[in-house]
C-alpha cells in the first residue's frame, strides 16, 4: 500500500514535520533523534512555515466534513471528532508557547503541568473549530518570533510522553502531534 496523497502533498510543504511524525512509530529515541537533527538556531521561521502548511491541511479536511461527522468517534479515547480537533488546536498553542516562554526567560513558577489527553468541547461546530485553528496559528506565529535564535536552548517543560525538549523542538513537535490527528481526520473522511 502506497503513501496516501495527502501525506505526499504535505511532505512537500512540511518535510520536517512529516519526518518527525513518521519517527514517532520507531520509539522515543528515534523520535528525539529526528527532532534534534531538524532543529537549529534560526530555524523557527522555517518550522513555522511548515506549521502553516499543516494548519492548511487541518482546515481543508475539516471543511470537507459534514457537520454531523463532528459527533462521530474522533479516533482518540472516547472523544468525538470535534473534541479531537479542538484538542489539537490547544496543543498547538500550548507546546509552542512553552518553548517561547523558555526562550524569553519567562518560565512561570510554579511551572505548567502537562496533562495529555484533554479533549476539546464536544459540541463545537466547524465554524468554531476553524476559529480555534486560527487562534492557534496566531499563537504559533507569536511563539516562533520569541523562539527564533533560541531554538537549541533547553525548555524546562516536562511532558510525560516526550520528556524535555529544546525550545525549537517544541515548535516542531506541535506539528508532529497535529499529524497524528490529521491522520485520524483523513481516516474519518475516508482519505487514508
Amino acid at each position: 500500500m502506497g503513501t496516501p496523497d495527502w501525506i505526499g502533498v504535505l511532505r512537500e510543504r512540511a518535510s520536517d514535520v512529516v519526518a518527525v511524525w513518521r519517527a514517532v512509530d520507531d520509539g522515543l529515541l528515534a523520535f528525539r533523534r529526528e527532532l534534534r537533527q531538524r532543529v537549529h538556531d534560526g530555524d523557527a521561521p522555517r518550522i513555522l512555515a511548515q506549521q502553516e502548511a499543516v494548519a492548511d491541511a487541518l482546515a481543508e479536511v475539516l471543511a470537507g466534513l459534514p457537520e454531523a461527522a463532528l459527533r462521530a468517534p474522533g479516533g482518540e479515547e472516547d472523544w468525538n471528532v470535534a473534541q479531537a480537533f479542538a484538542h489539537t488546536t490547544a496543543a498547538r498553542r500550548f507546546l509552542a508557547r512553552a518553548g517561547a516562554l523558555a526562550a524569553k526567560n519567562e518560565w512561570p513558577d510554579p511551572p505548567p503541568i502537562v496533562t495529555p489527553g484533554v479533549p476539546g468541547p464536544a459540541d463545537a461546530t466547524i465554524e468554531r473549530l476553524l476559529l480555534l485553528l486560527e487562534k492557534s496559528r496566531r499563537s504559533m506565529a507569536e511563539s516562533a518570533v520569541a523562539i527564533t535564535g533560541h531554538e537549541t536552548e533547553p525548555c524546562p517543560l516536562e511532558h510525560p510522553l516526550t520528556g524535555r525538549l529544546r525550545c525549537g523542538e517544541w515548535l516542531l513537535w506541535a506539528g508532529a502531534h497535529d499529524m497524528m490527528h490529521l491522520e485520524q481526520l483523513h481516516r474519518i473522511a475516508g482519505d487514508a
